[in-house]
């Protein structure tokens, strides 16, 4: 019998799938992407590439994670044993993520209080960088812990845990439950007051503006799966260990295309919100629109403290409301890549919740204080940056190459989708799958590499980017491999019954 923990309801599910695809990027992100790629006309290779990439995927790791019941290494190993290192290689990228993703939501969370008294002051870049990050002079140094971005990570770290100390149907359910309607209605509050600021329709003619011209590039097409591939929390583990808690009888397919396009529709209204405010902006500074757009951090820690200090009124209020979104997005992230190897180390080593939280969730916040740190954001940039290109879209690629062209499990993987789906997968989802993924995946993985083998990335010293690029995207694929060679309990990889119970 499995006792494997359950979500309470179906809309619990797709919240917690929804919250972990809308995350940072999805505000900070997708704007500028769009805007860079063709503007209007990049939603078609969008669209395309989240239909022939994102929902295939999303349909195979629910599928992968209902059909064995487990964290990403159980279902990998129960499909194959020799594959198991794939799900802990996932595992080992969610955990580097977590240990800072947590600080970036910590400055969130700071921000939401300087906006209450616009503490930034009239140049947001230098209080950012000095007074606030206090960063250091050049990579690698460490320069100490900052307090006012170590207090607030805790705070994070508490949020988090304790919700995943609470389990999946009473901590993440419920959490997701207030999480995604919140960020919902707070973001669409800040687009419908940005939209009647002056300079709002001459950012979104900018945004939505279609250069057909860019459709022909093969480079605009690579950017689109991209988006779609690091927006939808593929190949982190997360799906795989969120719908290993569905119920027997749930709507697979169903389930992907409300996950895929919910992301995609917040991302769209993220863009109408950023560009109507960057066009008030640019009309504020006399500029086009073609000059104020940024993303990443930037845009959020730079730019927006500007265009909240150019507001007509309620300054506070909105940069209030605007930070607190970040946190609300940042936060429902967090929760679903931590929850991969929480999952991943109770079902390995046979200890309770409780424990595998306190360890797992314990140790990333402890490694975390390094991005606390005065060089914190050097560390961040790199390791983001390496574990990102040569984890999340390298494992990607190992993923759909593994199960569909060495263990030819796509097969049975449809038929178990369609046995309890109302949309039915046939031969499309297959040559999405077994070709269209791989080969983009193949191309974005080889430009990457061909591009930071003959240039350093951001110009960083060579050495510092030995020691926090290609040394934790390497190290993350050693962990996996070490972690699949420990043996399982005896059983555990057998097939649950078909009676399961809740917990």
């Amino acid at each position: 019998m499995d006792n494997r923990p359950q979500w309470g309801t179906r809309l619990g599910f797709i919240l917690a799938a929804v919250g972990s695809a809308v995350g940072l990027g999805n505000i900070w992100r997708f704007p500028a992407v769009a805007y860079e790629n063709g503007g209007g006309a990049f939603f078609i290779p969008y669209l395309f590439a989240l239909l022939t990439a994102g929902i295939p995927l999303l349909v195979l790791e629910f599928t992968m994670g209902h059909k064995y019941k487990g964290s990403a290494p159980l279902s990998y190993a129960r499909m194959n044993k020799k594959a198991e290192w794939i799900g802990w290689w996932q595992v080992a990228v969610s955990f580097v993520i977590s240990t800072y993703y947590a600080v970036i939501i910590a400055w969130a969370m700071s921000y939401s209080v300087f906006a209450l008294n616009l503490k930034w002051g009239d140049d947001p870049s230098g209080f950012l960088f000095g007074e606030y990050l206090q960063l250091a002079e050049a990579p690698g140094q460490f320069g100490g812990i900052v307090p006012g971005v170590f207090l607030p990570l805790i705070l994070v770290w508490v949020i988090a845990l304790g919700i995943l100390f609470k389990g999946v149907k009473k901590g993440i359910e419920v959490a997701n439950k207030i999480f995604i309607p919140a960020l919902v209605i707070l973001f669409f509050i800040i687009v419908v007051r940005a939209l009647t600021l002056d300079g709002a329709m001459d950012g979104l003619n900018a945004f939505f503006k279609p250069n057909w011209e860019t459709i022909s590039s093969g480079k605009v097409w690579v950017a689109a799966y991209g988006q779609i591939f690091f927006s939808l929390s593929i190949a982190f583990a997360i799906m795989i260990t969120y719908s290993s808690y569905l119920p027997k009888k749930t709507d697979i397919t169903n389930n992907a295309f409300i996950t895929g396009f919910g992301n995609s529709a917040f991302e769209l209204l993220a863009g109408i919100g950023v560009f109507a405010a960057l066009g008030f902006m640019a009309a504020q500074q006399g500029v086009p629109v073609s000059e104020v757009v940024t993303a990443g951090v930037g845009l959020a820690f730079v730019v927006f403290p500007q265009i909240i200090n150019e507001f007509p009124a309620f300054n506070q209020f909105f940069g209030f409301l605007f930070f607190g979104c970040l946190v609300l997005a940042g936060l429902s992230s967090l929760i679903s890549i931590v929850e991969t190897f929480v999952a991943g180390v109770q079902d390995k080593f046979k200890i309770s919740r409780t424990m595998s939280v306190a360890i797992g969730g314990g140790l990333s916040a402890l490694i975390s204080i390094l991005f606390a740190t005065k060089g914190g954001l050097y560390f961040l940039d790199a390791a983001d940056y390496f574990i990102n290109n040569f984890g999340v879209a390298l494992s990607g690629l190992v993923q759909v190459v593994a199960v569909a062209w060495f263990m030819k499990e796509l097969n049975n993987l449809k038929d178990h989708a369609n046995s309890i789906s109302d949309i039915m997968l046939h031969g499309w989802w297959k040559i999405c799958l077994g070709v269209i993924t791989p080969v983009v995946l193949g191309y974005m993985m080889f430009d990457n590499i061909k591009t930071n083998l003959t240039e350093n990335y951001e110009g960083y010293p060579t050495s510092f980017l030995l020691y926090t690029g290609w040394s934790v995207a390497i190290g993350a694929i050693i962990v996996g491999v070490l972690l699949s060679l420990v043996k399982w309990e005896k059983g555990k990889l057998d097939m649950p019954t078909d009676k399961e119970v809740s917990q």
